[in-house]
């Protein structure tokens, strides 16, 4: 894929610049018109929207397309476009006593920033382009995309359906690799929005500074999940089983390690086994299982395997069909579980990001939540058991992203729960209304009565007996 200019990234941000501010104050009709559009791309092209994310992946199941890009975007869009009128109304505020009594009111304007620049990545290309950019539609921006180089078909699609849709002052697609996204995420943006690695992201912030570019990171890490008391291991299992093995585990909220009580540790295994065995009989030529996305990150996954098994872990391979993956031309993986694995572990190190699923046992629920609060806080926390206090004692003495009770994954599904990490796993948040905050400005707007208010209050000089008062009552 070719690279596009800083300079031409930059003569386009100053003409949707110049465009958002010739157009204020645009009405909520505008906003809801260019949702409408964003609709209309998800609604007519879904389909062959799939299929170029199949053709990026090598294979990528095309019912799963369907439900975790263009679905979950779709509904965005149509979530913003319900919500934005209340969202923009003015929010009263409270003005300091005696002040209301004499007339003056206090309001924050929720108003655009003006243009949002937006850094898809590579594992839903079309969800984490279109949701985003429905919130800062919705918030009545402008927006400049940058999707993935390693969805190349997608990226080039999307850029050809935007470009038939809106004007480049409205939505602009950049195309290009490392290079243009980092000269991409130098740009004077009025909002700068990130999905990626945390890697990555320590990056983009640097570049943001430069312009002083306010910045949501939506990052990952390894969030844990946690058998508790009560639990019900068989339906555990297929939620676990479902949500690390959809789009091959290449999700940044997927489960990345188990903690297991160890008296339940073998029992969770067979279940495990048992769930993908019932969801996928075989996997090599199974439509429904998705690929790795590229022989270099496959490569990876199967080192981060390799590194445990030498460094004393068991590696269960979860292969139903018995298939020899090694001489396929593609780059699929099945699942495999790691027991007795250690920090040491390259494995318990970095996010997996692919169908490799560690797991640790604990003798008691302290020992699961030590182990949690001593790394990184992570973007997904998933807990599992009908236990109330315990659940109540993973959720208070532990920080995450969200929080999924006896599923996993599932509060990202919610339009109206925000959606982000804290720390390494991320910054800020979109979805529901703080999505619309995030790419709006808060504008406080305070109205003086026509009575001197600082003439009665003794705050300009000379000062003497009403000063005084003012500050006798002012410093109770």
């Amino acid at each position: 894929m070719d690279e596009t200019t800083r300079d031409a990234m930059m003569a386009l941000l100053e003409r949707q610049k110049a465009a958002f501010v010739a157009a204020r104050p645009e009405p909520l009709s505008t906003r809801h018109e260019r949702l409408e559009r964003c609709a209309r791309i998800l609604l007519d092209h879904g389909d062959a929207l799939a299929k170029a994310m199949s053709a990026d992946f090598g294979h990528r199941s095309h019912e799963q397309s369907m439900l975790t890009d263009v679905m979950p975007a779709l509904s965005l869009v149509r979530y913003s476009q319900k919500r934005m009128k209340a969202w923009s109304k003015p929010e009263k505020r409270h003005v300091n006593f005696p002040l209301g009594l004499l007339g003056a009111r206090a309001e924050v304007r929720y108003e655009p920033k003006g243009v949002i620049g937006i850094v898809a990545p590579w594992n839903f290309p079309v969800g984490l382009t279109f949701g985003p950019l429905a919130q800062a539609l919705a918030a009545g921006n402008r927006a400049m995309l940058k999707p993935s180089e390693f969805t190349e078909r997608t990226s080039e699609l999307m850029a050809e359906l935007f470009a038939k849709a809106f004007s480049a002052e409205e939505v602009a697609v950049v195309l290009g690799g490392p290079q243009t996204g980092q000269d991409f995420c130098s740009l004077a943006f009025d909002h700068l929005l990130f999905t990626g690695a945390t890697s990555i992201g320590k990056h983009v912030l640097h570049a943001a500074a430069d312009n002083l570019v306010p910045v949501t990171l939506e990052l990952g890490g390894k969030s844990p999940t946690v058998l508790g008391k009560g639990v019900d291991v068989a339906m555990a299992a297929d939620r676990i089983a479902l949500g690390k093995t959809m789009n091959a585990g290449q999700i940044c909220l997927a489960p990345d390690y188990l903690l297991v009580p160890q008296a339940l540790e073998m029992q969770t295994i067979g279940a495990l086994q048992a769930s993908v065995a019932k969801m996928y009989p075989t996997m090599l030529a199974n439509d429904d299982y998705t690929s790795v996305i590229n022989r270099r990150h496959r490569d990876r996954l199967v080192g981060l395997v390799d590194d445990a098994v030498a460094k004393g872990a068991e590696a269960i391979v979860v292969n139903p069909g018995a298939e020899t993956f090694e001489g396929s031309n593609g780059n699929k993986l099945p699942l495999t579980i790691l027991r007795h694995v250690t920090d040491d572990m390259k494995v318990m190190q970095d996010e997996i990001f692919g169908p490799v699923l560690p797991i640790k046992t604990y003798q008691g629920i302290d020992q699961a939540i030590d182990y949690i609060n001593a790394h990184d806080r992570p973007l997904g926390l998933y807990y599992f058991g009908d236990d109330s206090v315990e659940r109540e004692a993973v959720l208070g003495r532990t920080i995450s992203g969200g929080v999924s009770l006896n599923d996993v994954i599932f509060h990202v599904s919610a339009d109206d729960l925000p959606f982000g990490g804290i720390g390494p796993s991320g910054m800020g948040s979109y979805h529901g209304i703080e999505g619309f905050r995030s790419f709006s400005h808060g504008r406080a707007v305070y109205t003086q009565p026509k009575i001197n208010v600082a003439g009665l209050a003794g705050l300009m000089p000379p000062y003497g007996k009403a000063t005084a008062r003012t500050l006798k009552m002012q410093l109770k």
